[in-house]
């Protein structure tokens, strides 16, 4: 029986890289994300299923894993790849941005995490993977709302690492360390040059890697950042 896996939080970088790796290694793919329109490409190219989420509604999210299980089953691996960003200095934040921030970066992760875990448990197997960034594990200036959120993130997904591996759920958190090029037209690879970011491509290969990893040697976290990166 093929695999199935979910991404959420889908969009033209990363996830599509996602998308198009698994669609190759055979397994079936969900794309949610809150406008499926974007997708209509990527769905056909990947020949995966679109679902319309706001994954910071409890109801939405297990609506989504509904859908997803009502056409295929419930998912061997969820990978939750949104994000949502407010920056600036820390006395000109707009509350409602800050929160719409931590909701995205950090509650939606939970949810979309435990909605995941409630089904995988049932069976003793299953993935479930968070996107971090820079801001997961170090703050930077005028960049707060980012850092609380990505911080957030990884605590839940080292938690969940710890609960569930007993349990025969593999969870595991990807600190991306540094700018994802976004084509050739990308102008922050002009300025950093060809080895100054990350190729999606190249990280999903890191995502796919880590799931195919044997119960006896999990990684809970990896990250990844472009060799001239300065630490």
């Amino acid at each position: 029986m093929a695999e199935i896996a979910l991404i959420v939080g889908a969009g033209s970088g990363l996830s599509a890289s996602l998308a198009r790796l698994f669609a190759k290694e055979g397994i079936r793919i969900g794309l949610a994300a809150r406008n499926t329109a974007k997708l209509a490409a990527l769905v056909s190219e990947t020949a995966a299923l679109a679902i319309e989420c706001d994954a910071c509604a409890h109801a939405q999210v297990e609506a989504m894993f509904g859908a997803l299980e009502a056409k295929w089953g419930v998912p061997d691996l969820v990978v939750y790849n949104a994000g949502y960003r407010t920056r600036g200095p820390l006395i000109a934040l707009d509350p409602k941005e800050v929160e719409r921030t931590l909701m995205v970066s950090a509650y939606a992760g939970f949810l979309v995490g435990q909605a995941a875990a409630k089904r995988m448990l049932a069976r003793a197997s299953g993935s479930i993977f968070f996107t971090g960034a820079s801001a997961s594990v170090k703050g930077y200036a005028e960049s707060a709302p980012f850092a609380m959120g990505k911080f957030a993130l990884r605590g839940l997904a080292q938690s969940m690492a710890r609960e569930l591996a007993p349990r025969g759920i593999h969870v595991a958190h990807f600190v991306i360390d540094g700018g994802i090029a976004q084509g050739p037209n990308d102008a922050r690879a002009k300025e950093r040059g060809a080895d100054g970011m990350l190729l999606p491509d190249e990280i999903a290969k890191n995502y796919l890697h880590v799931y195919r990893q044997h119960r006896s040697a999990w990684a809970w976290e990896v990250e990844l950042r472009p060799w001239v990166e300065r630490f």
